[in-house]
């Protein structure tokens, strides 16, 4: 734990960020989780134990991580912001019934052929998100 405490603030350093304690702490709990939480989400984990971080703080935690490419905005449902500590490029599973969120790994599908969009578009960048029924809730049915 140490180690990865050690780890955690040399690359908040690398990235010229100060490191406070709710800057580690957002970014610790996000690379310790694979399922997209909200803010929301992310605010009760911190606050498990004892009170400590408000909203707007974990809001500006992670803005500041978006800011320097430590974690992006996943946006998967309309209106609800998620956030992945997983930067390298991948897809997404959601799952319709439970509302689980997993990564695909970003050769699963071959690459995307931009140049058949309308002229004037310029792709930056895309994601595939796939909409189905996970195994657990297969299996529950």
């Amino acid at each position: 734990m140490q180690q990865q405490a050690s780890e955690i603030v040399q690359v908040l350093k690398s990235k010229k960020l100060r490191v406070t304690p709710q800057r580690f702490a957002v970014y610790a709990n996000l690379l310790a989780r694979t399922d997209h939480p909200t803010v929301e989400q992310i605010l009760v984990d911190l606050n498990q134990d004892a009170p400590t971080s408000s909203q707007a703080t974990v809001y500006a935690a992670l803005q500041a991580l978006r800011e320097v490419d430590l974690v992006r905005e996943v946006l998967l449902d309309e209106g609800i912001c998620r956030y992945d500590a997983n930067i390298s490029q991948h897809h997404h599973f959601r799952c319709s019934c439970c509302g689980a969120i997993e990564d695909i790994d970003w050769v699963a599908f071959p690459p995307l052929d931009l140049s058949c969009l309308r002229p004037g578009l310029q792709a930056e960048r895309y994601e595939v998100t796939v909409k189905g029924i996970c195994d657990r809730c297969q299996s529950d049915s």
